[in-house]
């Protein structure tokens, strides 16, 4: 979706234009974008399926075995260790993934050591950021990290809303940011891959230990195309670690600290199913329209997003296809224990898994051989030889405002501030049925709008 994954809030357009100097287009959706983003060149939208990317993907450096350890032992005594053995310095980009949530507990050490280090303006790439990570605000104060392009929400939402951070916020779908990494777009410098479970060698996997997460989908292009990559566990196994869902051949080094990740955090307020009387009758409403319309049919595949709503609908189709005696062939997920109890109940053949939202995805995926880990590479990258999205026969979405052009916001509040990030839900739009099953208020908030405020998904999706 090209520009759309630098979505511009429109009320900040003059006051970036102003601090910024920067040069603004009109894109093909008719809002201003700028032509360069933190000095690097950008291509405004050009509308669904008008850009054609053309070139060579991004690669690593080559590597020698000569310059590791024959006994696959990368070990080594810390993060700082680590990142010094890595030549981190002034400038480069620190990556991470986002599979424990609000959960992590490495990202904020890591920054910390940079800080120790006397490092200065770093770009840090997460899939996303949390409220756990409200203390890099202090490193942006200092001009440890000079900004932040990935997925911004609670106290790092309200700090870039407010204009307190140097570079410009980008933000991308989870496509996107395959994309952007694997076109070279974005170069990274130095992953971290925060593992539940890793043997020496940095065979890496998420779906067991102590603090089991489920999947690192989300940290595999990082560990393809980074410079450097640093797997860090808790669980420390004997090689070789089995299943791997990162490969020790791609990784550098590898660090053990007590605790990477709380899992308990993984669940967040938006992956909690509604109580709200209203929205249980509009995803009721949903569910019999997909029913309806003939989507519901033996060997049909969706995808539920995970707000409250999309997960209510789950449960409503889950009993209508109980009572028609019908299965589907797949269900893409954020697995949440619904979707799980349709998969051991016999209603779906496969959960095709991007990220796990509970605890009982993360035990599913270790114990159920239909519950299959996926990533934005197989799912959501729009610069392939295509992808999981569009094969969806319906996905039923949340959206913080949709205007009467039908175009849809998902980052920002009416207000401006950054709410949350883009997720999948753009990639996701190229299914076959794409429903937003909203309230037309929230809060006596109107949700349906003339003119969204930030533009990330257009109407004619």
């Amino acid at each position: 979706l090209g520009g759309f994954y630098r979505s511009l809030n429109k009320n900040l357009e003059m006051e970036i234009v102003m601090r910024e100097k920067l040069k603004l287009v009109k894109n093909a959706a008719g809002r201003l974008v700028p032509t360069m983003v933190n000095g690097v060149k950008t291509i405004p939208y050009k509308g669904v399926g008008k850009y054609s990317p053309k070139g060579l993907k991004a690669a690593p450096p080559i590597r020698s075995c000569i310059d590791y350890p024959t006994s696959g032992n990368k070990i080594v005594g810390s993060l700082q260790e680590a990142l010094k053995k890595c030549g981190l310095k002034n400038g480069m980009t620190i990556s991470n993934h986002h599979h424990f949530r609000n959960g992590d507990l490495v990202m904020n050490q890591v920054f910390d050591c940079a800080a120790a280090m006397g490092i200065k303006n770093l770009r840090w790439f997460p899939s996303a950021s949390f409220p756990c990570h409200k203390s890099m605000i202090d490193h942006m104060d200092s001009g440890i990290i000079h900004h932040i392009e990935g997925s911004l929400n609670g106290p790092l939402g309200n700090y870039v809303s407010e204009g307190k951070m140097k570079g410009l916020a980008v933000l991308r779908s989870h496509g996107g940011r395959w994309q952007s990494i694997q076109d070279g777009e974005v170069h990274i410098d130095i992953a971290i891959i925060a593992a539940p479970t890793s043997d020496p060698f940095g065979n890496a996997t998420g779906d067991r230990g102590p603090s089991a997460c489920g999947l690192l989908g989300f940290g595999l292009a990082d560990s393809l195309y980074a410079d450097h990559v640093i797997v860090v566990t808790d669980n420390l196994v004997d090689f070789p670690c089995v299943p791997w869902q990162i490969q020790g051949n791609n990784v550098d080094h590898v660090v053990v600290l007590d605790k990477v990740g709380e899992p308990n955090k993984i669940v967040s307020g938006t992956t909690q199913i509604t109580k709200s009387p209203d929205r249980l009758y509009i995803a009721e409403f949903t569910a019999k329209f997909v029913k309806a319309a003939g989507i519901m049919k033996e060997g049909f595949s969706f995808q539920a997003g995970a707000g409250g709503t999309a997960l209510a609908f789950a449960i409503y189709l889950r009993e209508m296809m109980k009572e028609a005696g019908v299965k589907a062939r797949f269900i893409r997920a954020g697995s949440t224990k619904y979707l799980v109890e349709m998969l051991e109940e016999g209603l779906t053949d496969y959960i095709l898994d991007g990220q796990t939202f509970d605890l009982e995805g993360v035990r599913s995926i270790r114990e159920n051989a239909g519950h299959t880990n996926t990533s934005p590479f197989t799912s959501y990258n729009w610069h392939g030889k295509g992808n999981f999205a569009s094969m969806l026969d319906a996905v039923v979405l949340g959206a913080t405002e949709v205007d009467v052009n039908f175009n849809a916001n998902v980052v920002t509040h009416s207000d401006g501030k950054m709410l949350h990030g883009i997720g999948g839900w753009q990639n996701c739009l190229f299914s076959k049925c794409t429903i937003l099953p909203i309230p037309s208020f929230r809060n006596r908030i109107p949700i349906i709008v003339d003119e969204v405020t930030t533009l990330v998904g257009p109407g004619e999706l």
